[in-house]
């Protein structure tokens, strides 16, 4: 039964004639629970009682679990949902840069919106960034009441208070040229600059529309390979690259977080959207054609020597192809190199599969293939009704082709890398 019983202050090792109240109370395990620092008897056996009544309806939360910090949760959190590399990594690091540095030590029943919202409005990061911030701490304090150490997340569905002040409402500077815009005549230059080897995987970003990681991770097996569908009297046929694998590159942790360095690794794609063939345009099939012919390797996109591509040794080969490069002359152990104009500054691999899927909108590709060829699980219920025709799959093919055919009509080339004529005969065209 609850009840209270008076606290004596002490003084010099000594007791004193002032006191506090404590309440006492049966937890669920039959020991005697205590919450010191009431003014009364009336508020402390009043306490008692409402945590004993929480505990007959279920209710009941450990006040010394409420207490926890939340960098404590989160760690057991962390150790507890594995997640693919990437995912982990990212999350130990918007942890230990941002979220940690303000909440590490707060308890976790006395996180609430209102602080979380001022508090990330103060963050000097992308709003973005601070998205995935807040999602992050949100996730983590639903774990929380999972796991009963609070009642509810104070997060959870919240609307986050955008920044309006001083230069929030001004445009910001486009990462890639002038105006963000890339053009498949920007790609087809840089892909020729790259050479074969390197630009194959430039021009299959830009029309395909895979990944960075699906890029390294798809083997030869799974290119070139065959769709078959009913199509009126008889079939559709074309050639597919298939996505079910890609490599991630990122810093490895133990269950506490600590830095272990950094790996690269192969791992399943990130979901079952992400697994899926897309179908190639016949130029693109031509020219992984003749590269498969050439290459030795098994993995269709890497290093020279076949090993995967770090992003470092890739921006020091990719960044100059967009960007330019002065001309070096030869000297003793160093060969001479021309100078390269910018072709598109700031052009990055993700701009690139951005332009896939603006294309896809511009040749007007139906929403279901447009998911499936992006990677993108589509929302909404009508996934589950409307499904790719051949009709689709081959109006968006030729719309690819068109594209590919105008730019380099555009650049007035009629060949890529000198060696290859894409010509119509050809038995992917």
């Amino acid at each position: 039964m609850a009840h209270g019983e008076k606290v004596y202050k002490v003084r010099n090792g000594k007791k004193t004639k002032q006191y506090t109240w404590r309440a006492r109370y049966q937890r669920p395990d039959g020991t005697v629970g205590s919450e010191p620092g009431f003014p009364t008897k009336k508020l402390a056996e009043d306490w008692g009682k409402e945590q004993e009544r929480q505990i007959k309806q279920g209710t009941w939360i450990d006040p010394e679990k409420r207490s926890t910090a939340f960098g404590e949760f989160a760690k057991t959190f962390m150790a507890s949902r594995r997640k693919r590399g990437r995912t982990t990594g990212t999350r130990w690091d918007n942890l230990e840069l941002h979220i940690l540095p303000r909440w590490e030590h707060v308890a976790l029943g006395q996180v609430n919106w209102f602080e979380v919202d001022s508090w990330q409005q103060t963050m000097g990061v992308e709003d973005v960034r601070r998205a995935h911030c807040v999602s992050l701490m949100s996730t983590i304090m639903t774990a929380a009441v999972d796991a009963g150490y609070i009642t509810v997340n104070p997060l959870f569905g919240r609307r986050r208070t955008r920044d309006t002040a001083g230069d929030a409402g001004q445009l910001k500077p486009a990462k890639v040229g002038e105006d963000g815009t890339v053009r498949p005549e920007d790609a087809i230059l840089v892909a020729e600059r790259l050479g074969p080897a390197v630009g194959i995987h430039v021009l299959t970003t830009a029309f395909a529309g895979p990944r960075w990681g699906e890029g390294l991770g798809l083997h030869r097996d799974n290119v070139l390979l065959r769709r078959r569908q009913p199509w009126g009297t008889g079939h559709f046929e074309c050639p597919i690259i298939r996505i079910k694998e890609e490599y991630a590159e990122y810093q490895e942790r133990d269950e506490d977080g600590s830095k272990k360095g950094y790996v690269l690794q192969l791992e399943p794609t990130k979901n079952d959207g992400s697994t899926r063939d897309v179908d190639v345009p016949p130029f693109l099939a031509l020219l992984l054609y003749y590269h498969l012919d050439d290459w030795p390797h098994e993995r269709v996109f890497a290093t020279r020597s076949g090993t995967p591509w770090r992003r470092g040794n890739w921006s020091r080969t990719f960044r100059p192809a967009c960007d330019g490069r002065g001309e070096r002359e030869k000297r003793q152990g160093v060969s001479p190199r021309p100078a390269w104009e910018p072709i598109l500054a700031g052009l990055d691999m993700r701009a690139l599969r951005g332009l896939h899927d603006t294309l896809q909108a511009q040749i007007g590709v139906k929403e279901p293939l447009a998911f499936e060829a992006a990677g993108h699980r589509r929302p909404g219920i009508k996934r589950h009704y409307q499904k790719p025709t051949p009709e689709m799959r081959q109006e968006r093919l030729d719309g690819l082709q068109e594209v590919f055919e105008r730019s380099m009509g555009n650049l007035g080339m009629r060949t890529l890398w000198g060696r290859v004529v894409l010509r119509k005969g050809s038995p992917w065209m």
